[in-house]
């Protein structure tokens, strides 16, 4: 099920975003990046609408992903 960011508490978002962020540990290439840039990354990516906020019943988390992946 897709949860509204919009509808989420600035605090707790971030605290979603910053989790997802140190769980996936990305990337990006010879230029690393701050905790707090790849949570602003992470938030603009949900603001433009590239990624979604996921809640899984199954497992009982939520989840970030791409819109693109899914499959509501």
């Amino acid at each position: 099920m897709m949860i509204p960011w919009q509808e989420i508490d600035a605090e707790t978002l971030d605290n979603l975003i910053e989790s997802f962020v140190l769980r996936e540990g990305t990337d990006y290439g010879e230029q690393e990046r701050s905790l707090s840039q790849k949570v602003a990354d992470v938030k603009r990516q949900l603001q433009s609408g590239e990624a979604v906020l996921v809640w899984s019943e199954l497992h009982e988390t939520v989840n970030i992903m791409p819109r693109g992946q899914f499959r509501g």
